[in-house]
């Protein structure tokens, strides 16, 4: 008898293998380029670029620059180009690269620690006046930036900015960018100790060297010694933070993996007492674990605080100590909550040497060429000849003799330069915004300062500590998911169904004293021109409901969505 045909078998389908790219970790074997900004990174070092700036570009002019290095390697130097006048928030996602750009750039001038002399602040004035059109922002990681820089400048501006000690070197790119300090370090009374040797020793050895130019993206690095916690630790990749070890002494706490942008994170302990001459090792082991582990195939998963989040603090730490330090690192406490609510050093005190530093107030960071220079002739009429700028847009003069201090206070105050601020003046920062940001939605810094004025005007009485942070897209450079008040800039309907500029609102973040991000009400947002009422209309329902002394950011968490809108 025959067998009976059998009916073939259903196929199974195949699923498609793709070969396993990995994250793009050099240290597992991963080199290949898996994007373009790896690619030309690979092709030739940032760092390489100045040359050809000083011998190819400032000489033929903007057209002759290759486009990699034009939004690309020349960040390596502090140099972005500007977003073209005219281009409206609603056409910065849509145009391409080279229709954003202008024909001029942004120039950041690096200020480690935040530390100048009037000689090298008086520098900074006149390369204002004299390349860029009188601008001169100070940023939230104590920064300076010019705008309207032509390339064929670039090497003079160099040149005299090196020539009183400052540089641009890796004020921007996938590099170790400038490490923020302690505006008050060595000279204030409460301080626990002393980090501005650890900053100068990372700078002579590792910043502008080829072992850390090519990391996966920017690496952010904060140093204080101060008890009130004034460089954001909470924010930065790494932080060292200053605190008393019960056995050991004065050293610092180590935390990793701070960021906000689009995916926000609080930096972690990694339980670590660090003694001030082993901060830079620890320093140059954790930015190596970046270089090595860190996720280069997506730029979105590219920063310190996602290998940190995979990773868990434990075994973060067992890498460093096993492959980079080789040794155990010591345990120790965690700092102290900070006793006062602001930061920045804002006023009138005491040095720890019987003079005094003073505190100023610019409108959202932005001042001029000019009014540095002034800044600089007032403090080597009225103290040592130091000054230093903060994490939150602000300046100091220091070394200021009792007698000089009155004059002090009042001669800045003829430059609108306040050491006496309101809570409104004072708390509010913004980023660059659409007037020259290629990424921006929005305009922040004068909104932000008419904001100022209308709330001055509005509650005169309110001297609460208050932040309020404007930024121009979701990136965050103004820090808006740890504001009182955060304000991300978008485009918005009107009630006459116009499509204008406004703000998606982040309420109750907070730095220090109980870190944490803000909260978004839903469908929560306001137009530009809605925003002095709307946020005149919170900050009076917060007088009325809050709890003695309450805390706005506590507020915010427990209020109604109908008292927040």
């Amino acid at each position: 008898m025959a067998a009976t045909p059998q009916k073939p078998a259903a196929a199974t389908p195949r699923r498609k293998v793709s070969r396993h790219r990995g994250e793009g970790q050099w240290a597992a074997g991963h080199f290949t380029p898996l994007n373009g900004n790896e690619q030309f990174k690979k092709d030739d070092d940032g760092l390489n670029v100045r040359t050809r700036i000083e011998t190819i570009y400032s000489k033929r002019g903007f057209d002759s620059i290759d486009p990699n290095d034009l939004r690309g390697r020349m960040r390596w130097w502090g140099l972005y180009t500007q977003r073209k006048p005219g281009i409206d928030g609603g056409k910065t996602a849509i145009l391409e690269p080279e229709e954003l750009d202008d024909k001029y750039f942004m120039l950041r001038v690096r200020i480690d620690g935040g530390r100048l002399t009037t000689q090298q602040l008086r520098v900074i004035g006149e390369i204002s006046q004299e390349f860029a059109r009188g601008t001169a922002d100070i940023t939230d990681r104590q920064n300076v930036q010019y705008h309207w820089i032509r390339i064929e400048d670039v090497p003079e501006i160099w040149n005299r900015l090196e020539a009183v000690g400052l540089s641009t070197t890796e004020a921007c790119g996938d590099t170790p960018r400038v490490v923020i300090g302690s505006p008050v370090a060595g000279i204030a009374e409460d301080e626990i100790i002393d980090g501005s040797s650890a900053i100068d020793e990372i700078h002579s050895r590792y910043i502008g060297s080829k072992e850390f130019s090519n990391l996966p993206r920017k690496f952010k690095t904060a140093i204080s010694g101060s008890p009130l916690l004034d460089v954001a630790h909470e924010i930065n990749d790494i932080a060292f933070v200053g605190v008393n070890h019960p056995e050991h002494g004065p050293g610092f706490d180590l935390w990793v993996g701070g960021g906000l942008s689009t995916n926000p994170k609080i930096g972690v302990r990694l339980g670590a007492w660090v003694p001030l001459d082993e901060v830079p090792d620890v320093w140059a082991g954790v930015i190596g674990i970046f270089r090595d582990y860190g996720y280069r195939r997506l730029r979105t998963r590219a920063r310190l605080k996602f290998l940190v989040a995979d990773w868990g603090a434990e075994k973060f730490r067992q890498v460093l100590q096993d492959e980079y330090l080789k040794r155990e690192l010591v345990d120790g406490p965690a700092p102290a909550q900070p006793l006062q609510r602001w930061r920045d050093h804002v006023g009138v005190h005491r040095q720890n040497d019987g003079r005094f530093y003073v505190g100023f107030a610019p409108r959202v960071g932005r001042v001029d060429g000019t009014t540095l220079t002034k800044i600089a002739e007032l403090a080597e009429a009225h103290g040592s000849g130091r000054v230093r700028t903060t994490v939150e847009q602000k300046m100091i003069i220091l070394d200021v003799e009792e007698a000089q201090v009155d004059s002090l206070v009042e001669s800045l105050e003829a430059l609108d330069l306040t050491a006496r601020p309101s809570s409104f003046r004072r708390g509010t920062m913004a980023c660059t915004g659409i007037e020259y940001c290629k990424l921006a939605i929005v305009e922040t810094k004068a909104r932000g300062s008419q904001l100022i004025d209308e709330l001055e005007r509005r509650i005169p009485d309110f001297d609460e500590p208050l932040t309020i942070n404007i930024n121009g897209c979701p990136n965050a450079c103004a820090r808006i998911q740890v504001a009182d008040i955060g304000l991300k800039g978008q485009l918005v309907v009107n009630d006459r169904g116009e499509q204008v500029e406004g703000y998606q609102v982040h309420l109750g973040g907070a730095l220090g004293l109980e870190a944490g991000f803000g909260r978004k009400v839903r469908g929560l947002k306001v137009t530009s021109d809605e925003l002095p009422d709307y946020v005149e209309r919170v900050l009076k329902r917060f007088q009325e409901e809050r709890e003695d002394g309450e805390r706005f950011a506590t507020w915010a968490a427990r209020a109604s969505e109908e008292a927040l809108s």
